[in-house]
């Protein structure tokens, strides 16, 4: 049986650590602007989007990983470690 899920039975392996990233970036960035930002980069995600995706609740495309990662000025491949 196939499980899309990470071991901790989140949708994703990426939320906890955007959310520890978004808290310590240069100015300290909420959910709602961590959302406008990556709207003004294309990405239609509103601040509840970012707090699913955080939270584990909601699965992340790549397009999304990759977008969010460079918001947050890093690779992606940090949001998977």
């Amino acid at each position: 049986m196939f499980k899309n899920r990470a071991e901790s039975g989140k949708n994703n392996v990426s939320g906890e650590k955007i959310a520890q990233l978004r808290k310590d970036f240069k100015e300290k960035t909420s959910q709602k602007k961590l959302a406008e930002i990556l709207q003004l980069s294309g990405l239609d995600v509103d601040k509840n989007t970012i707090q699913r995706i955080e939270s584990g609740a909601r699965f992340v495309t790549d397009v999304e990983l990759k977008m969010i990662a460079e918001a947050l000025d890093i690779s992606y491949e940090e949001l998977l470690e």
